[in-house]
């Protein structure tokens, strides 16, 4: 009986693994199909106000700065001195890091115990979410970010599932770099430590790997946060002002709970909805429910805090993964077999007729057509957005260059003797950004600006007695300086947020020393 029953499980378990092996080929396909997709659409409208930041911060290299942790500009650098400045060029890390996320997904849901079709399922919600989509399409911290919070999750999963303390080692190391990455790995890492203590996993809290995992993520993030102390908390001051500005939109609960179904695309949020209830009610799943009450942690700080919707969206892929493998338990029956394949095929033509919202697909008259026959308007984050006739992800990447162009025209009406003194003062960092990155093709210096971490790099020793000022009023102008004269507005663009920006020759200081008036240009906000 014995000899005739052990080939069957060693059958059974062989043709398991080779499906489990299928499976992630097909999962490694997608991810480079969805590589190649972005790399061939990442070059069609312009730069984005935010990637002229990192690539100035990239040139300026340090353990921070103002507006972010060092580690995005540290890759910018690297990825410049390697591929060079083309958009496609500075794309290529986003691009990788979302296809790498439909592997990362994928695996988690292997670990959580998912077949096959879990792991297929998986893969295609992250491929066709509207966010996971933008994040590949522009640079920033959004787009690595993901990929840091499921490396954790996917050492936590190990840590429960092998009962191996020495995972969590690894935790804290990929924590580390989250915070040198982007600071709100922070609120993932509480909602760990607090989904740890509501449920049996809190033995953790008590073994030694645990706290050094803390302190190996201390370790990593202490540059950083030895730069915000040096610097007196720039990011927190940034904050803050951003708060008191009143700057970005507010939400109530129903809406920012809608916004999170919009942010990671409508139609796969019964997978990650079902996840949530897996990993917090499914018995199968009961070993990672801290996971489930992660998610609800982290869903009530964001809320509270008025954080963006889109701030939540890296803990998704890991509801994701498990509720695609709730789902294929629950359709593991003759009734439900069936409708394996309709999901995934009804998952990916969605996804293709939302794709034109994250990804420049269209050209943007075709877009702004398209926009116009949605069934639903496109989320609005910040007030100033809402003059744009495009959303801001896209006007911010257009009107940048006519702002060089009329810069150009000023620089042009100094002699060479003059030039040596004359600085180009920006009012934020998207104008200063596009000066320092366009400008050598006119022979401009680069900007100076009291945005960000413009501020911290200083007037560049320029004396002030000349200066090229951008987007500011004149009256203001001739209370600083003895002789202002109007060049010209740059040239309109009926795509951009940033249109028909003044340009100014200001000569004659009245302030004194541009040191001198430089504690008064900071502008953070």
């Amino acid at each position: 009986m014995t000899t005739i029953q052990a080939p069957a499980i060693s059958a059974s378990t062989s043709k398991s693994r080779d499906q489990l092996r299928t499976a992630m080929v097909v999962v490694c396909a997608i991810a480079l199909a969805k590589l190649l997709f972005h790399i061939y659409f990442n070059n069609r409208y312009g730069y984005f106000r935010d990637e002229f930041d990192y690539m100035s911060c990239g040139d300026h290299l340090a353990w921070g700065y103002v507006d972010q942790p060092p580690l995005i500009p540290f890759l910018t650098h690297v990825s410049r001195a390697l591929l060079g400045d083309s958009l496609r060029a500075i794309r290529f890390i986003p691009a990788l890091a979302s296809s790498l996320l439909v592997v990362q997904t994928a695996i988690i849901a292997r670990e959580l115990g998912g077949k096959a079709y879990a792991l297929i399922l998986s893969a295609v919600c992250v491929v066709v979410a509207g966010q996971y989509l933008s994040n590949a399409s522009l640079l920033g911290t959004n787009c690595l970010e993901p990929n840091l919070w499921m490396g954790c999750a996917y050492f936590a999963i190990l840590a429960i599932k092998r009962s191996q303390p020495r995972y969590w080692l690894w935790f804290g190391v990929i924590a580390g770099l989250g915070l040198e990455e982007k600071y709100s790995i922070a609120f993932f890492l509480i909602a760990t430590a607090t989904g740890l203590l509501l449920t049996e996993q809190r033995r953790f809290l008590l073994n030694k790997w645990i706290w050094l995992g803390a302190v190996a993520a201390f370790l990593i993030f202490l540059p950083n946060l030895l730069w915000n102390i040096h610097y007196q908390w720039p990011f927190l001051q940034l904050m803050r002002n951003i708060r008191a500005e009143g700057r970005d939109v507010v939400l109530p609960a129903g809406q920012f709970f809608v916004q999170q179904m919009m942010n990671v695309s409508p139609f796969t949020a019964p997978i990650w909805i079902a996840g949530v209830v897996a990993l917090l009610l499914w018995p199968p799943l009961k070993p990672y429910r801290m996971l489930g009450w992660c998610y609800l942690v982290c869903y009530g700080i964001f809320f509270a805090l008025h954080g963006k919707v889109y701030y939540l969206s890296p803990i998704y892929p890991m509801l994701f993964a498990a509720g695609a493998v709730a789902i294929e338990s629950w359709l593991n029956r003759p009734l439900g077999t069936w409708l394996k394949p309709v999901i995934v095929v009804i998952l990916l033509v969605m996804g293709a007729y939302i794709a034109p919202i994250p990804v420049p697909i269209f050209s943007p008259d075709h877009f702004i057509a398209y926009m116009k026959q949605l069934p639903f308007k496109l989320p609005v984050m910040e007030h100033a957005h809402m003059r744009a006739v495009l959303p801001q992800w896209y006007a911010d990447q257009f009107g940048w260059k006519e702002i060089v162009e009329e810069t150009a025209v000023a620089w042009g009406r100094f002699s060479p003797a003059e030039r040596g003194d004359c600085g180009i003062f920006s009012q934020d960092y998207g104008q200063a950004g596009a000066i320092d990155f366009f400008g050598h093709e006119y022979g401009l210096p680069k900007a100076i600006s009291g945005d960000r971490s413009y501020w911290i790099w200083g007037p560049r020793g320029y004396s002030g007695n000349c200066l090229i000022v951008l987007d500011d009023r004149k009256e203001v102008l001739e209370g600083l300086f003895t002789h202002v004269e109007y060049v010209g507005t740059s040239a309109d663009n009926p795509y951009a947020l940033e249109r028909q920006v003044p340009v100014f020759i200001c000569r004659g200081s009245r302030f004194g020393a541009m040191a001198d008036l430089w504690p008064r240009v900071k502008r953070w906000r």
